[in-house]
Formats: C-alpha cells, sequence, structure tokens
C-alpha cells in the first residue's frame, strides 16, 4: 500500500471540480499540489474580485452566494492549513511522462506526479458572425468576468446574442448592476426548449428559475433569431442585424455585442496526457472519455465541464468522484460515492436537457457568407476554409496546416467547432465529427521560449 506521504497527486484547476478533488484527498492525509490560472480558488463560475472589493457575494453570485462562499471557504482553510499546496497564477502548459510544466508570475517550473485530475473546466463555444471581429465584441464569459471581477458592464448599449443559460443570466446580471440591455437574441427556437423540458423538469428549481429570469428580460428577449451580422465602424459596433422567428429583417443598435452558445470543454491537456476522444452529438463537441468516476487513463483522472458540461454542481460531484478514483487506485480508503453517482445520472440528464434546449447553431454555421471571418486570430474566411478543404481534403488538420484556421493564439479553441461544420458541408458529410478534430499541441497556451526553456 502507498503510503500519503509517498504519493504525488496534482489537480490542475481550482474551480468547484478541484476544490472538491483537494477537500477529498486531503481528508485522508494527501497532500495534493493544486495549479490555477486564478489568482484566488472559485474558477470561472465562483470567480473572486480582487482584495478591497465591495460588493458582497449575494449580488456576485445571487441565488448561488452560498455555494460560492462554502466552496471558497473550504479552500482557503485548506491552503492555510498547509493540507494542500497552491500554485495561483500558473498556467500548465505541457505535460509528458508525468511531469507537467507551468509557467506563472514566479517564472517557470517543472512538476511531478504520480497521479494526475485535470478540472480544466470550460470556456465560451462561438460560432463566427459576419463582423464579430470589431472592436467591441465579446464573449459572454469576458462579459461576465469584467462584471464580477471589476464591477464593469463592456459597453454602455448591449446587445447579447447566443444561446444557452449564461444568455439570460448575464443579461439579468448586467440589468441588476445597471447597464442598459438593447436585446437578448436567442438562436434556440421556443418549440426546441419546450420539447427539452421534461429533462430540464428534474431539476425543476433550476428550471423555474430560469423562467423567472426570461420572465423580467420581458421583449427584450427574442427566441428563434437568425444572426444576419454585425454593423461597424473603425472605432466599433453600431448595430446588430437579425432575422425574427417570422423572418422579418430587425436592426438593433448597440455599441456593443455579447457571444456565445454555452460551453465548450477544455481539452487540450486531456489530449496531451493521452484520453481517447469521441464525437458527442447532443454537445456538438469533441469530448474526452472516461468511466463514471473519471478514470481516463493510466493515473489520469477528470472531473469538471472538462469532461461533460454538467455546470458548477455537476462539478462539484465529478471532483470528488475523481479524487475517490484516484485513492482507491492507490489502495487508500474511499469515501461512499453512492450518493454521488445517483446525483450524477440526474445532472447529466438534466445537462443534456440543457444541450437539447439550446443547440449548437450548425445551419447558422454552414451557410456563413465566404467574406465572414471565421478564425479571428489569423483572419481567415469562411470561403477560404471551404476552397481549403475542396483542394486539401475534407479533415480538420489538412486543413488547419494547409490553410491556417486554427493556428492563431487560441488554437482553435474558438474557431475549430465552425471549422468542422464548414468542412463536413462542402465535403457533403452527415456530421461535423466526421471531418475529425484538431490535435492538442504543447504549449497549450502562448508562452515566451525563455519560459520554456526555464523550470525547477
Amino acid at each position: 500500500m502507498t503510503e500519503p506521504n509517498q504519493s504525488r497527486v496534482v489537480i490542475v484547476g481550482a474551480g468547484p471540480a478541484g476544490i472538491r478533488a483537494a477537500e477529498t484527498l486531503a481528508a485522508v492525509g494527501l497532500r495534493p499540489t493544486v495549479i490555477d490560472e486564478g489568482a484566488r480558488a472559485g474558477g470561472q463560475i465562483y470567480r473572486r474580485p480582487p482584495d478591497g472589493f465591495t460588493r458582497p457575494p449575494s449580488t456576485l453570485y445571487g441565488s448561488q452566494a452560498g455555494k460560492a462562499v462554502a466552496l471558497h471557504t473550504a479552500f482557503d482553510g485548506l491552503v492555510s492549513a498547509g493540507r494542500i499546496v497552491h500554485l495561483p497564477r500558473h498556467s500548465v502548459v505541457a505535460l509528458a511522462d508525468g511531469t507537467l510544466h507551468a509557467v506563472g508570475d514566479g517564472g517557470s517550473r517543472r512538476i511531478g506526479c504520480d497521479r494526475l485530475i485535470l478540472a480544466t473546466g470550460a470556456t465560451d463555444r462561438l460560432a463566427p458572425v459576419l463582423g464579430w471581429q470589431a472592436p467591441g465584441v465579446y464573449s459572454l464569459g469576458a462579459m461576465q468576468i469584467a462584471l464580477k471581477a471589476q464591477g464593469v458592464a463592456m459597453g454602455r448599449r448591449i446587445v447579447l446574442a447566443g444561446s444557452g443559460p449564461l444568455l439570460t443570466l448575464l443579461a439579468t446580471q448586467l440589468r441588476k448592476a445597471g447597464a442598459e440591455i438593447a436585446a437578448v437574441l436567442d438562436t434556440a427556437g421556443m418549440r426546441g426548449q419546450i420539447a427539452a423540458f421534461p429533462d430540464l423538469a428534474v431539476r425543476p428549481s433550476f428550471a423555474l428559475h430560469g423562467l423567472a429570469m426570461r420572465a423580467r428580460l420581458g421583449r427584450l428577449y427574442h427566441a428563434g433569431i437568425a444572426l444576419e451580422g454585425i454593423e461597424a465602424t473603425d472605432t466599433g459596433v453600431t448595430a446588430v442585424r437579425w432575422k425574427d422567428a417570422a423572418g422579418r429583417m430587425r436592426s438593433t443598435a448597440c455599441d456593443a455585442v455579447g457571444l456565445g452558445w454555452h460551453l465548450k470543454a477544455e481539452t487540450q491537456l486531456a489530449d496531451l496526457a493521452g484520453c481517447r476522444f469521441a464525437y458527442d452529438e447532443t454537445w456538438a463537441q469533441w469530448l474526452p472519455c472516461a468511466d463514471c468516476m473519471g478514470r481516463a487513463g493510466d493515473g489520469v483522472y477528470l472531473a469538471g465541464d472538462g469532461l461533460r458540461l454538467l455546470g458548477a454542481d455537476g462539478a462539484e460531484v465529478a471532483g470528488r468522484l475523481a479524487a475517490a478514483a484516484c485513492l482507491s487506485d492507490l489502495g487508500l480508503p474511499v469515501p461512499d460515492v453512492a450518493a454521488d453517482l445517483k446525483r450524477l445520472d440526474r445532472l447529466e440528464r438534466f445537462a443534456r436537457g440543457i444541450a437539447r434546449a439550446f443547440p449548437w447553431p450548425a445551419d447558422q454555421v454552414r451557410t456563413l457568407p465566404d467574406d465572414t471571418v471565421l478564425c479571428r486570430c489569423e483572419g481567415i474566411t469562411a470561403g477560404a476554409v471551404r476552397e481549403t478543404a475542396v483542394y486539401g481534403g475534407a479533415e480538420a488538420n489538412r486543413v488547419k496546416s494547409l490553410g491556417r484556421a486554427g493556428m492563431g493564439r487560441c488554437q482553435g479553441r474558438y474557431c475549430q467547432l465552425a471549422a468542422a461544420d464548414l468542412i463536413a458541408a462542402t465535403a457533403g458529410l452527415a456530421h461535423a465529427g466526421d471531418a475529425g478534430r484538431l490535435r492538442a499541441q504543447a504549449p497549450v497556451r502562448p508562452v515566451t521560449i525563455a519560459a520554456l526553456l526555464e523550470g525547477e
């Protein structure tokens, strides 16, 4: 049996999944190392503002304030008691052969581990829109981070467009903070949302809370719309053109636009760790494969939205399960996980209901005008991707290598899903998954050569 102090366990991410995983490991005497890009634990959903920020948790997190404070308190207690090693403001940019390369405020370091729990979370899922490269266009997540971390509304008159729970949540939060919302444009139709309600009803309080937020938006909310384009000058956004559910052309004046279609799992490190992937039709993206406990390879465990897009509550459950799997494999005492496994089934049903109610707008993406910028990092248009797919072959990595879509600073995080749809449509493939997925490469974040050459 392995002694606790001989086991080097590293957790990447200090959101709800990473916090609960660390808590579970520490409870049996392990002292894991937690690496996180944030200055303070909490993840994106429970992001904490800087010291001295005066807005109370009830304002920052709304109905989830109690959960946020509980997670923050639990993690801070582990750090102050010396039961975990916390490396804030550090990004893991590469991993191989049991060694992680992390870059942070204090420079670069190499960290060895016997067991690795990846709780990397998710990022905004973006669909290209004609004109979305203009100044003043942000992701919904970026707008929410600015609001939570600094109390700033990104714009004076704002249009929010896309689909998913964050669309209406952010609109409600911005209005509560005093921002002017000109329109909330949802590409998901009401019929699909109603059809998914039986799955959403397994968490009635959440479903009712979402409906209440929708009701408060009133006539600002429009379902079943089609985005036509974003109008802008050299200095910024001026309006959003869209068609309503009846097909009528509309234009809404604004000086800022927030875009987002729910979430995309952050899977680059899972790829480098050798995890297997499969295309999920419901979520319309490639996701890593793992068992119900989060085991995804030899000594590798996945938890949270980087594995299944189950939200903050699901991430807490998955974090405990991944840690329990790690403890079991180490021959250490394992907590009872029966209740968590049962709850996970219910959370997954609800999450898949969300995915069906607010789907990825594949038809909109496949019919983008040729002059729409698809890869904002490299300035690659939809027409260029179509041309590359014709002469280079209908496979994502070939299109990337020949046409540069996905080669920019974001490494395809924000364009590869749309590119796959365009490749599939051009080649007559039935599903975007048939175009393959971009292979992750180190470093998974932009980093200086000097930082890569450093290390302990």
